[in-house]
Protein backbone atom coordinates (compact mmCIF):
# COMPACT_ATOMS: atom_id res chain seq x y z
CA UNK A 1 0.00 0.00 0.00
CA UNK A 2 1.32 3.35 -0.94
CA UNK A 3 2.20 5.62 1.99
CA UNK A 4 -0.68 8.31 0.40
CA UNK A 5 -3.27 5.42 1.01
CA UNK A 6 -2.25 4.42 4.19
CA UNK A 7 -2.82 8.43 5.23
CA UNK A 8 -6.28 8.40 3.75
CA UNK A 9 -8.87 7.85 6.86
CA UNK A 10 -12.18 6.76 5.63
CA UNK A 11 -13.88 9.03 7.85
CA UNK A 12 -18.07 8.80 9.09
CA UNK A 13 -19.79 12.13 9.52
CA UNK A 14 -22.85 11.69 11.56
CA UNK A 15 -25.65 14.40 11.98
CA UNK A 16 -29.04 13.88 12.66
CA UNK A 17 -30.51 17.65 11.62
CA UNK A 18 -27.95 18.73 9.12
CA UNK A 19 -29.72 20.95 6.69
CA UNK A 20 -27.54 24.09 6.44
CA UNK A 21 -30.98 26.18 7.08
CA UNK A 22 -31.35 24.20 10.47
CA UNK A 23 -28.24 26.78 11.41
CA UNK A 24 -24.32 26.39 12.26
CA UNK A 25 -24.71 22.09 12.81
CA UNK A 26 -25.40 22.01 9.06
CA UNK A 27 -22.79 24.79 7.94
CA UNK A 28 -20.47 22.69 9.55
CA UNK A 29 -21.62 19.22 8.12
CA UNK A 30 -21.44 20.98 4.89
CA UNK A 31 -17.81 22.76 4.60
CA UNK A 32 -16.06 20.39 6.68
CA UNK A 33 -17.00 17.20 4.74
CA UNK A 34 -15.94 19.54 1.80
CA UNK A 35 -12.68 20.50 3.62
CA UNK A 36 -11.69 16.70 4.27
CA UNK A 37 -12.24 15.33 1.18
CA UNK A 38 -10.12 18.27 -0.12
CA UNK A 39 -7.56 16.78 1.99
CA UNK A 40 -7.72 13.81 0.24
CA UNK A 41 -9.79 11.42 2.84
CA UNK A 42 -13.06 9.60 1.96
CA UNK A 43 -15.74 11.25 3.36
CA UNK A 44 -19.19 9.55 3.86
CA UNK A 45 -22.12 11.31 5.82
CA UNK A 46 -25.31 9.32 7.38
CA UNK A 47 -27.94 12.06 8.08
CA UNK A 48 -31.76 11.79 9.27
CA UNK A 49 -34.05 14.64 8.33
CA UNK A 50 -33.75 16.84 6.66
CA UNK A 51 -31.30 16.16 4.01
CA UNK A 52 -28.04 17.99 4.25
CA UNK A 53 -26.58 20.08 1.00
CA UNK A 54 -23.21 18.53 0.19
CA UNK A 55 -20.97 18.28 -2.93
CA UNK A 56 -22.09 15.81 -4.84
CA UNK A 57 -18.79 13.93 -5.02
CA UNK A 58 -19.67 13.50 -1.12
CA UNK A 59 -21.54 10.23 -1.05
CA UNK A 60 -24.56 10.43 1.75
CA UNK A 61 -26.77 7.79 3.63
CA UNK A 62 -30.15 8.93 5.05
CA UNK A 63 -31.63 6.98 7.50
CA UNK A 64 -35.39 7.10 7.14
CA UNK A 65 -37.15 8.62 10.30
CA UNK A 66 -40.31 9.76 10.50
CA UNK A 67 -39.67 13.81 10.07
CA UNK A 68 -42.69 15.36 12.19
CA UNK A 69 -41.02 18.66 11.91
CA UNK A 70 -41.02 19.19 8.61
CA UNK A 71 -43.00 22.60 8.25
CA UNK A 72 -44.67 21.43 5.17
CA UNK A 73 -45.95 17.69 7.02
CA UNK A 74 -45.89 18.76 11.17
CA UNK A 75 -46.75 16.21 13.38
CA UNK A 76 -48.83 14.23 10.41
CA UNK A 77 -49.72 10.95 11.49
CA UNK A 78 -47.97 8.39 10.82
CA UNK A 79 -48.95 5.50 9.36
CA UNK A 80 -49.18 1.67 11.37
CA UNK A 81 -46.78 0.52 8.92
CA UNK A 82 -44.32 3.06 10.39
CA UNK A 83 -45.37 2.76 13.77
CA UNK A 84 -44.62 -0.59 13.45
CA UNK A 85 -40.70 -0.16 13.61
CA UNK A 86 -39.90 0.08 17.24
CA UNK A 87 -37.64 3.27 16.58
CA UNK A 88 -40.26 5.40 15.08
CA UNK A 89 -42.88 4.48 17.64
CA UNK A 90 -40.59 6.08 20.12
CA UNK A 91 -40.00 9.23 18.00
CA UNK A 92 -43.85 9.62 17.79
CA UNK A 93 -44.76 9.17 21.38
CA UNK A 94 -41.71 11.95 22.63
CA UNK A 95 -42.88 14.08 20.14
CA UNK A 96 -46.64 13.62 21.21
CA UNK A 97 -45.60 13.88 24.63
CA UNK A 98 -43.82 17.84 23.81
CA UNK A 99 -40.31 16.12 24.20
CA UNK A 100 -37.78 16.52 21.05
CA UNK A 101 -36.45 12.55 20.66
CA UNK A 102 -34.70 13.43 16.92
CA UNK A 103 -31.01 12.64 18.95
CA UNK A 104 -32.21 9.70 20.77
CA UNK A 105 -33.92 8.17 17.91
CA UNK A 106 -31.25 8.87 15.22
CA UNK A 107 -28.33 7.69 17.33
CA UNK A 108 -30.27 4.35 17.66
CA UNK A 109 -30.63 4.29 13.52
CA UNK A 110 -26.96 5.06 13.27
CA UNK A 111 -26.28 2.40 15.69
CA UNK A 112 -28.31 -0.19 13.46
CA UNK A 113 -26.48 1.63 10.01
CA UNK A 114 -22.88 1.21 11.42
CA UNK A 115 -22.77 -1.97 13.24
CA UNK A 116 -23.22 -3.30 9.80
CA UNK A 117 -20.16 -1.40 8.71
CA UNK A 118 -17.99 -1.70 11.10
CA UNK A 119 -15.39 -2.35 8.96
CA UNK A 120 -15.66 0.30 6.75
CA UNK A 121 -14.49 3.31 8.68
CA UNK A 122 -11.92 4.28 10.39
CA UNK A 123 -13.42 7.23 12.49
CA UNK A 124 -17.15 8.21 13.18
CA UNK A 125 -16.90 11.80 13.91
CA UNK A 126 -20.52 13.01 15.55
CA UNK A 127 -22.20 16.17 15.38
CA UNK A 128 -23.62 17.04 18.58
CA UNK A 129 -26.56 14.36 18.93
CA UNK A 130 -24.53 12.95 21.72
CA UNK A 131 -26.64 10.10 22.08
CA UNK A 132 -27.13 6.57 23.06
CA UNK A 133 -26.59 4.98 20.02
CA UNK A 134 -22.84 6.87 20.19
CA UNK A 135 -22.26 5.64 23.28
CA UNK A 136 -22.32 1.92 21.61
CA UNK A 137 -20.81 2.67 18.52
CA UNK A 138 -17.61 3.79 20.16
CA UNK A 139 -17.34 0.58 20.96
CA UNK A 140 -16.18 -0.64 18.03
CA UNK A 141 -15.16 1.96 15.60
CA UNK A 142 -12.80 5.25 17.46
CA UNK A 143 -15.46 7.89 17.77
CA UNK A 144 -14.95 11.39 18.70
CA UNK A 145 -17.86 14.30 18.63
CA UNK A 146 -18.33 17.76 18.05
CA UNK A 147 -20.01 19.85 20.59
CA UNK A 148 -20.72 23.51 19.39
CA UNK A 149 -22.01 24.94 22.90
CA UNK A 150 -23.48 23.38 25.42
CA UNK A 151 -27.30 23.21 24.92
CA UNK A 152 -28.46 23.61 28.48
CA UNK A 153 -27.70 27.52 27.93
CA UNK A 154 -30.34 27.92 25.61
CA UNK A 155 -32.39 25.46 27.80
CA UNK A 156 -32.06 27.87 30.67
CA UNK A 157 -32.57 31.20 28.65
CA UNK A 158 -36.09 29.63 27.43
CA UNK A 159 -37.40 28.30 30.96
CA UNK A 160 -36.54 31.92 32.28
CA UNK A 161 -38.31 33.80 29.27
CA UNK A 162 -41.24 31.65 29.28
CA UNK A 163 -44.34 33.86 30.29
CA UNK A 164 -46.09 30.82 32.61
CA UNK A 165 -45.80 27.69 34.99
CA UNK A 166 -47.07 25.38 32.15
CA UNK A 167 -44.49 27.12 29.42
CA UNK A 168 -41.81 26.81 31.73
CA UNK A 169 -42.71 23.05 32.07
CA UNK A 170 -42.93 22.69 28.16
CA UNK A 171 -39.62 23.85 27.90
CA UNK A 172 -38.15 21.61 30.28
CA UNK A 173 -39.96 18.52 28.53
CA UNK A 174 -38.51 19.51 25.39
CA UNK A 175 -35.12 20.00 26.60
CA UNK A 176 -35.19 16.77 28.57
CA UNK A 177 -32.64 15.03 26.31
CA UNK A 178 -30.49 17.10 27.60
CA UNK A 179 -29.39 14.84 30.36
CA UNK A 180 -28.75 12.05 28.10
CA UNK A 181 -26.04 14.24 26.54
CA UNK A 182 -24.45 14.65 29.51
CA UNK A 183 -24.11 11.60 30.65
CA UNK A 184 -22.81 10.24 26.79
CA UNK A 185 -20.47 13.28 26.33
CA UNK A 186 -18.86 12.14 29.82
CA UNK A 187 -17.84 8.58 28.46
CA UNK A 188 -15.94 10.06 24.95
CA UNK A 189 -12.64 10.47 25.31
CA UNK A 190 -11.97 13.22 22.64
CA UNK A 191 -14.18 15.97 22.02
CA UNK A 192 -13.77 18.84 19.48
CA UNK A 193 -15.82 21.86 20.04
CA UNK A 194 -15.23 25.42 18.42
CA UNK A 195 -13.53 28.12 20.67
CA UNK A 196 -12.20 28.53 24.29
CA UNK A 197 -15.45 30.00 25.30
CA UNK A 198 -17.63 26.58 24.41
CA UNK A 199 -14.78 24.71 26.31
CA UNK A 200 -15.28 25.98 29.20
CA UNK A 201 -19.02 26.41 29.20
CA UNK A 202 -19.36 22.68 28.22
CA UNK A 203 -16.98 21.52 30.46
CA UNK A 204 -18.20 23.27 33.52
CA UNK A 205 -21.93 22.64 32.49
CA UNK A 206 -21.89 19.24 31.66
CA UNK A 207 -19.22 18.08 33.78
CA UNK A 208 -16.15 16.84 31.52
CA UNK A 209 -12.36 17.57 31.88
CA UNK A 210 -10.98 20.44 30.07
CA UNK A 211 -7.90 17.93 29.01
CA UNK A 212 -10.68 16.34 26.40
CA UNK A 213 -11.15 19.01 24.97
CA UNK A 214 -9.81 20.04 20.89
CA UNK A 215 -10.56 23.78 20.38
CA UNK A 216 -11.26 23.52 16.61
CA UNK A 217 -12.13 27.08 15.50
CA UNK A 218 -14.44 26.82 12.55
CA UNK A 219 -13.88 28.34 9.10
CA UNK A 220 -16.10 30.82 6.73
CA UNK A 221 -16.51 29.66 3.27
CA UNK A 222 -15.04 32.86 1.35
CA UNK A 223 -16.13 30.96 -1.79
CA UNK A 224 -20.06 31.97 -0.49
CA UNK A 225 -19.25 35.18 1.19
CA UNK A 226 -17.39 37.64 -0.29
CA UNK A 227 -17.81 41.74 -0.67
CA UNK A 228 -20.02 42.68 -3.86
CA UNK A 229 -18.44 45.61 -4.97
CA UNK A 230 -20.88 46.81 -7.92
CA UNK A 231 -23.38 46.97 -5.30
CA UNK A 232 -23.51 50.34 -3.15
CA UNK A 233 -24.11 50.36 0.39
CA UNK A 234 -27.73 52.05 1.53
CA UNK A 235 -27.74 54.44 4.10
CA UNK A 236 -29.43 53.33 7.36
CA UNK A 237 -30.00 49.84 6.21
CA UNK A 238 -28.83 47.06 9.06
CA UNK A 239 -29.09 43.13 8.44
CA UNK A 240 -29.15 40.71 10.94
CA UNK A 241 -29.45 36.43 10.14
CA UNK A 242 -32.63 35.13 12.17
CA UNK A 243 -30.76 31.46 11.55
CA UNK A 244 -33.97 30.21 15.29
CA UNK A 245 -37.06 32.08 16.16
CA UNK A 246 -36.02 31.20 19.81
CA UNK A 247 -34.74 33.84 22.64
CA UNK A 248 -31.18 32.58 22.27
CA UNK A 249 -30.42 34.58 18.91
CA UNK A 250 -31.56 37.99 21.05
CA UNK A 251 -33.76 39.22 18.51
CA UNK A 252 -36.07 40.86 20.62
CA UNK A 253 -33.38 43.45 21.94
CA UNK A 254 -32.52 44.06 18.36
CA UNK A 255 -36.14 45.19 17.57
CA UNK A 256 -36.15 47.40 20.74
CA UNK A 257 -33.11 49.24 19.55
CA UNK A 258 -34.58 49.72 16.26
CA UNK A 259 -37.67 50.94 17.66
CA UNK A 260 -35.81 53.86 19.49
CA UNK A 261 -32.90 54.49 16.79
CA UNK A 262 -36.04 55.47 14.56
CA UNK A 263 -37.04 58.24 16.35
CA UNK A 264 -33.92 60.15 15.54
CA UNK A 265 -32.58 58.06 12.10
CA UNK A 266 -34.33 56.51 9.26
CA UNK A 267 -33.56 53.14 10.18
CA UNK A 268 -34.51 50.03 8.23
CA UNK A 269 -33.45 46.35 9.46
CA UNK A 270 -33.51 43.21 7.07
CA UNK A 271 -34.06 40.26 8.75
CA UNK A 272 -32.75 37.26 6.70
CA UNK A 273 -34.68 34.20 7.59
CA UNK A 274 -38.20 33.65 8.13
CA UNK A 275 -39.99 33.59 12.15
CA UNK A 276 -43.43 31.80 13.30
CA UNK A 277 -46.31 33.13 11.92
CA UNK A 278 -47.82 35.12 14.61
CA UNK A 279 -45.54 34.30 17.09
CA UNK A 280 -43.20 36.52 19.54
CA UNK A 281 -41.51 38.26 17.11
CA UNK A 282 -44.56 39.13 15.21
CA UNK A 283 -46.15 40.21 18.36
CA UNK A 284 -43.36 42.32 19.37
CA UNK A 285 -42.63 44.39 15.99
CA UNK A 286 -46.22 45.21 16.12
CA UNK A 287 -46.37 46.57 19.72
CA UNK A 288 -43.16 48.57 18.90
CA UNK A 289 -44.51 50.40 15.69
CA UNK A 290 -41.87 49.28 13.30
CA UNK A 291 -43.64 46.88 10.65
CA UNK A 292 -42.46 49.14 8.05
CA UNK A 293 -38.95 49.43 9.13
CA UNK A 294 -38.58 45.55 8.94
CA UNK A 295 -38.00 43.03 5.93
CA UNK A 296 -37.86 39.67 5.96
CA UNK A 297 -36.36 37.95 3.00
CA UNK A 298 -37.41 33.95 4.07
CA UNK A 299 -34.94 31.50 3.05
CA UNK A 300 -32.76 32.27 0.29
CA UNK A 301 -29.70 31.43 -2.01
CA UNK A 302 -26.06 32.40 -0.88
CA UNK A 303 -26.25 34.47 -4.07
CA UNK A 304 -29.12 36.55 -3.03
CA UNK A 305 -27.35 36.77 0.54
CA UNK A 306 -24.24 38.16 -0.28
CA UNK A 307 -26.08 40.76 -2.49
CA UNK A 308 -28.15 41.49 0.80
CA UNK A 309 -24.65 42.28 2.72
CA UNK A 310 -23.78 43.91 -0.01
CA UNK A 311 -26.69 46.52 0.44
CA UNK A 312 -26.49 46.97 4.10
CA UNK A 313 -24.67 49.18 5.92
CA UNK A 314 -24.36 47.00 9.40
CA UNK A 315 -24.66 43.82 10.36
CA UNK A 316 -26.06 43.13 13.49
CA UNK A 317 -25.46 40.19 15.86
CA UNK A 318 -28.06 40.28 18.62
CA UNK A 319 -27.09 36.66 20.34
CA UNK A 320 -27.36 36.22 23.83
CA UNK A 321 -24.89 33.32 23.29
CA UNK A 322 -22.93 31.37 20.60
CA UNK A 323 -20.73 28.99 21.03
CA UNK A 324 -18.76 29.85 17.62
CA UNK A 325 -20.98 32.42 15.37
CA UNK A 326 -21.48 32.05 11.63
CA UNK A 327 -23.54 34.98 11.50
CA UNK A 328 -20.43 37.32 12.24
CA UNK A 329 -17.88 35.69 10.27
CA UNK A 330 -19.84 35.54 7.34
CA UNK A 331 -20.51 39.47 7.72
CA UNK A 332 -17.02 40.44 7.88
CA UNK A 333 -16.28 38.16 5.09
CA UNK A 334 -18.34 40.25 2.89
CA UNK A 335 -16.74 43.32 4.41
CA UNK A 336 -19.74 44.47 6.80
CA UNK A 337 -18.97 46.32 9.92
CA UNK A 338 -20.53 44.37 12.64
CA UNK A 339 -21.68 45.05 15.81
CA UNK A 340 -21.60 42.03 17.92
CA UNK A 341 -22.31 41.58 21.79
CA UNK A 342 -19.95 39.55 23.83
CA UNK A 343 -22.44 36.68 24.00
CA UNK A 344 -20.37 33.13 23.93
CA UNK A 345 -17.52 33.06 21.54
CA UNK A 346 -18.76 36.16 19.70
CA UNK A 347 -15.74 37.87 21.20
CA UNK A 348 -13.12 35.26 19.74
CA UNK A 349 -14.61 36.07 15.80
CA UNK A 350 -15.25 39.53 16.33
CA UNK A 351 -12.00 40.54 18.28
CA UNK A 352 -10.96 44.08 17.20
CA UNK A 353 -12.80 44.10 13.71
CA UNK A 354 -16.18 45.36 15.27
CA UNK A 355 -17.84 46.79 17.87
CA UNK A 356 -18.92 44.69 21.19
CA UNK A 357 -21.61 45.30 23.69
CA UNK A 358 -23.16 43.38 26.30
CA UNK A 359 -25.60 40.70 25.51
CA UNK A 360 -29.91 41.34 25.85
CA UNK A 361 -29.08 44.91 26.38
CA UNK A 362 -31.04 47.09 23.60
CA UNK A 363 -30.05 50.14 24.34
CA UNK A 364 -26.10 49.59 24.35
CA UNK A 365 -27.22 48.34 20.89
CA UNK A 366 -28.52 51.48 19.94
CA UNK A 367 -25.71 53.23 21.00
CA UNK A 368 -23.00 51.43 19.00
CA UNK A 369 -25.48 51.24 15.97
CA UNK A 370 -26.37 55.38 15.72
CA UNK A 371 -22.42 55.56 16.52
CA UNK A 372 -21.35 53.42 13.39
CA UNK A 373 -24.65 54.68 11.05
CA UNK A 374 -23.34 58.61 11.97
CA UNK A 375 -19.61 57.35 11.43
CA UNK A 376 -19.09 55.91 7.77
CA UNK A 377 -15.65 55.87 7.72
CA UNK A 378 -14.77 54.44 10.73
CA UNK A 379 -17.67 51.80 9.94
CA UNK A 380 -15.95 50.85 6.37
CA UNK A 381 -12.52 51.03 8.55
CA UNK A 382 -13.89 47.80 10.36
CA UNK A 383 -15.50 46.31 7.41
CA UNK A 384 -11.80 45.87 6.19
CA UNK A 385 -10.67 44.50 9.16
CA UNK A 386 -13.60 42.50 9.83
CA UNK A 387 -12.34 40.93 6.20
CA UNK A 388 -8.86 40.76 6.82
CA UNK A 389 -9.22 38.85 10.03
CA UNK A 390 -11.23 35.96 8.81
CA UNK A 391 -8.96 35.56 5.65
CA UNK A 392 -6.16 35.33 8.03
CA UNK A 393 -7.94 33.45 10.99
CA UNK A 394 -10.65 31.41 9.83
CA UNK A 395 -10.17 29.11 6.84
CA UNK A 396 -12.08 25.37 6.61
CA UNK A 397 -8.59 23.96 5.33
CA UNK A 398 -7.11 24.82 8.55
CA UNK A 399 -10.15 23.47 10.48
CA UNK A 400 -10.14 20.08 8.60
CA UNK A 401 -5.94 19.88 9.19
CA UNK A 402 -6.48 19.85 12.78
CA UNK A 403 -9.67 17.59 12.94
CA UNK A 404 -7.64 14.88 11.36
CA UNK A 405 -5.18 15.34 14.01
CA UNK A 406 -7.98 14.78 16.51
CA UNK A 407 -8.70 11.73 14.56
CA UNK A 408 -5.81 10.46 14.26
CA UNK A 409 -5.08 11.01 18.37
CA UNK A 410 -8.60 9.07 18.80
CA UNK A 411 -7.62 6.23 16.64
CA UNK A 412 -4.52 5.41 18.19
CA UNK A 413 -5.88 5.75 21.54
CA UNK A 414 -9.09 3.43 20.92
CA UNK A 415 -6.03 0.77 19.77
CA UNK A 416 -3.86 1.50 22.27
CA UNK A 417 -6.73 0.34 25.39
Amino acid sequence: MSRDKADRLRICLLSYRSHPHCGGQGVYIYNLSRALKDLGHHVEVVSGPPIPQLDKDIKLFQLPGLDLYNPDDLFRMPSLKELSDPINLMEWLGVSTMGFPEPFTFGLRAHRFLRKRRHTYDIVHDNQSLSYGIKSIKEFIPTIATIHHPITVDRDLAVRTAPSFWQKMKQMRWYSFIGMQKRVSRTLSHIITVSQSAKNDISKNFGIPKERFKVILNGINTDLFYPVSEIRREKGRIIVTSSADTPIKGLAYLLEAVAEISKTLDVRLVIVGTVKKNGDVEKLIKNLGIKERITFTGRIDHDAFVRQYARASLAIVPSVYEGFGFPAGEAMACGLPVVSTTGGALPEVVGDAGVLVPPANSRELVNAITRLLENPDQAEKMGRAGFNRVHSRFTWKRAAEMTVAAYRETIRDYHRF
